[in-house]
């Protein structure tokens, strides 16, 4: 299937790319041919943000549009503004307010809105469907397509269906679909397994740092009408993350009331933490029974949990962003900005401004931009994907976006050498004083999986049992992320061959395991074999959120992360 712009992801970066596209051809009344595909079953499927969401980027995207009143009327989901935003540190039993005036710029909140990242996408897709985009949710891209020589891409291969368990094809059986494109965006998120591969065939990260994640994981409750505080954001640090001055374990909590009656929790953890024994998941309900937290909770009930990675490298991590055939954009590339404690903006602005570069480089290689362009493309392959849209990379670095990520571009990796306290320092004198006019770059070198210590230099780690009202064990909480895979088909986690030796005799004899702990879905168990009772490796795929934790914290990085088959995977409705 031959397309002019394809574009992998039906994320809000992914989304606003095929917008600016339309948007773009209506204005030089062209015709170009754009393609959405989506793994998760629908747009926002598998969407999963905080949010507390920066409208800079949509009110440009969107200039004339009352965005706000139509995301209600379309998705019956509110944008409340932000009228009260406070951050605390928090100690085991207290909780001491900082004052605003000592935090960054960029944490202040005026004129910000509590929103649903995916019931913003699902909007978002509405808008890019009505303007000609063909969107196919359930496709999941499995394979990158490359030119002869592989010095291109020239689309994508979705994943076949109907394949068991042992590799053979079942009675509903069909194979996956060639798309072709002229151009091809990926706008897979954070950790894109085509991105990755996409990064490491072409050495994009040639020169740049190493990207360094956090773990999002996050529950959405419903709370009586009479404790909502509408516009209500607030932001921890300390207890449980941070409870010495040099701990280097990176995160903090949120919290967000959004109307008519919602709360929007949770915890992110630095993936570059020590301590094997750290279980993200059971501090995130220790952090909810802080008795200055779970006050916002009582009464309510939770109603929707799930996790996702997230970029916390910054600028000095972001990729080459174009090749030859396509470009990365959003959160494949990485464009979060963690002390702003946002990147949705990012995402929205970048997928506009790769739109524009494209638009541009399609117009300029002068092939014909009817509706026959895209089987003019199909003829002749090799030469149509090799054109580039270099200048994409000029119009984000003159874009607000280089600004917001240069002022910081150093903060993470001050936590990442120095500790909590250290950190906390250079930030506040990055984003008052230098504004990322530092005559030096502190670049990031250390892959998450390799930060992991042995545990024999650390104590195992108690936690309190959850009490089924604000705490809730793991198995209970992923039933309310929605997530569904087929049974029988070819397990999506795999070890990687040349590292099957870890699991076997790394993992639990000298970390003890560690993925066991850090995986929020449980997807990962050791159980002694009767025979021999060595522990053997257990992966309970059909419990993944595709939060690709496992991808980036696993010891050596064993785990390979493929897409399932299309439309498997959670089905977040309100995060």
């Amino acid at each position: 299937m031959p397309f002019d712009v394809l574009i992998v992801g039906g994320g809000p970066s992914g989304l606003s790319a095929s917008i600016r596209l339309k948007q773009l051809c209506q204005e030089n009344e062209v015709d170009l041919s754009i393609c959405v595909v989506e793994k998760g079953s629908e747009i926002g499927a598998h969407i999963l943000s905080g949010n507390v969401f920066d409208p800079k980027a949509l009110s440009e995207l969107l200039p004339s549009t009352d965005w706000k009143s139509e995301l209600l009327e379309q998705q019956s989901s509110h944008a409340t503004p932000v009228v009260r935003d406070e951050f605390l540190f928090l100690t085991e039993n207290k909780s001491y307010k900082i004052p605003s005036m000592l935090l960054p710029k960029q944490l202040h909140n005026d004129g910000n809105y509590v929103i649903s990242l995916g019931q913003l996408c699902r909007y978002l897709g509405m808008k890019a469907e009505e303007m000609g985009v063909e969107i196919y949710p359930g496709f999941a891209a499995s394979e990158v397509l490359y030119n002869g020589d592989k010095s291109a891409v020239k689309g994508v291969a979705t994943r076949d269906m109907g394949i068991d368990k042992s590799g053979k094809p079942k009675d509903t059986f069909e194979r996956g679909v060639e798309l072709h494109a002229r151009q091809t965006i990926f706008a897979e998120g954070a950790r894109g397994s085509c991105s990755e591969e996409l990064i490491k065939v072409f050495g994009l990260r040639a020169g740049k740092s190493e990207q360094t994640y956090g773990l999002g994981i996050k529950e959405v409750w419903e709370i009586p009408p009479e404790k909502m505080q509408a516009g209500f954001v607030q932001h921890t640090l300390g207890y449980p993350l941070q409870q010495k001055w040099n701990d280097k374990t990176f995160g903090g909590t949120f919290l967000y009331h959004q109307e008519p009656n919602l709360i929007h929790a949770g915890l992110v953890i630095g993936l570059d933490y020590e301590n094997p024994y750290i279980n993200p998941y059971k501090e995130f309900q220790r952090w909810k029974e802080h008795p200055d937290v779970r006050t916002h909770f009582e009464g309510g009930a939770c109603i929707s949990y799930g996790a996702r990675v997230l970029n916390e490298g910054g600028l000095n991590a972001i990729p080459k962003l174009t090749f030859q055939g396509g470009c990365l954009i959003g959160c494949s590339a990485g464009f979060l900005n963690s002390v702003k404690i946002k990147g949705s903006h990012a995402a929205i602005k970048s997928g506009q401004l790769a739109a524009e570069a494209i638009f541009e480089t399609l117009q300029k290689d002068g092939e014909n931009h009817d509706s026959d362009a895209a089987a003019a493309a199909q003829e002749n392959e090799d030469d149509v994907m090799a054109v580039e849209a270099v200048t994409f990379e000029d119009k984000i670095k003159s874009s607000w976006i280089y600004g917001e990520l240069y002022e910081v571009r150093n903060t993470h990796e001050a936590f990442a050498r120095w500790g909590f306290l250290p950190g906390l320092f250079y930030t506040g004198l990055a984003a008052h004083i230098t504004k990322g006019k530092e005559p030096w770059t502190l670049k990031h070198t250390i892959r998450d999986a390799d930060t992991t210590q042995e545990a024999k230099n650390f104590e195992p780690i108690h936690y309190k049992p959850p009490d089924g009202v604000i705490s809730f064990d793991l198995l209970t909480n992923l039933q309310r992320s929605g997530t569904y895979h087929e049974d029988d088909q070819l397990c999506h986690l795999k070890v990687k061959p040349e590292l099957q030796h870890i699991p076997e005799t790394v993992s639990m004899q000298k970390y003890a395991a560690p993925e066991q702990r850090f995986c929020p879905a449980g997807v990962y168990e050791y159980v002694s074999e009767t025979d021999s009772g060595q522990p053997k490796l257990v992966i309970n795929a059909q419990n993944c959120v595709h939060c690709k934790c496992c991808s980036i914290k696993m010891p050596g990085e064993y785990i390979h992360w493929t897409v399932p088959e299309g439309g498997g995977g959670p089905n977040y409705q309100v995060m």
